[in-house]
């Protein structure tokens, strides 16, 4: 019952994700662990191009630009100068919409 409200939260590794697909597909770990690597590598090369990915029904990953702004040392209270910078946007499709709030894909 992981990731339900009240219980402790688990962080994920790669290396746990690479294990969980290796066993429910039967294929060689190391297949399982370069296809996840390269698929990394082709997420963040495509958002670094400025290119915004949608994979339907799971979400939209995509990136911003923040403008410069001023803010506040919390600790000193003086007002200190953020740069602009480029942010990764995701934004949830309906499939894990409707899972997240407990539904079925069918509801």
């Amino acid at each position: 019952m992981r990731g339900r409200k009240g219980d402790a939260m688990h962080t994920v590794t790669k290396r746990e994700l690479v294990n969980r697909i290796t066993n429910k597909l039967g294929c060689k770990q190391e297949l399982v662990k370069k296809v996840v690597q390269k698929f990394m590598d082709e997420v963040i090369d495509e958002l670094c191009s400025g290119n915004r990915l949608e994979f339907r029904e799971f979400g939209v990953f995509e990136t911003k630009d923040r403008a410069a702004r001023r803010a506040q040392n919390p600790k000193t209270l003086q007002p200190v100068q953020v740069p602009p910078r480029r942010v990764v946007r995701f934004k949830v499709g309906r499939m894990m919409k409707l899972k997240l709030k407990g539904r079925s894909k069918t509801a």
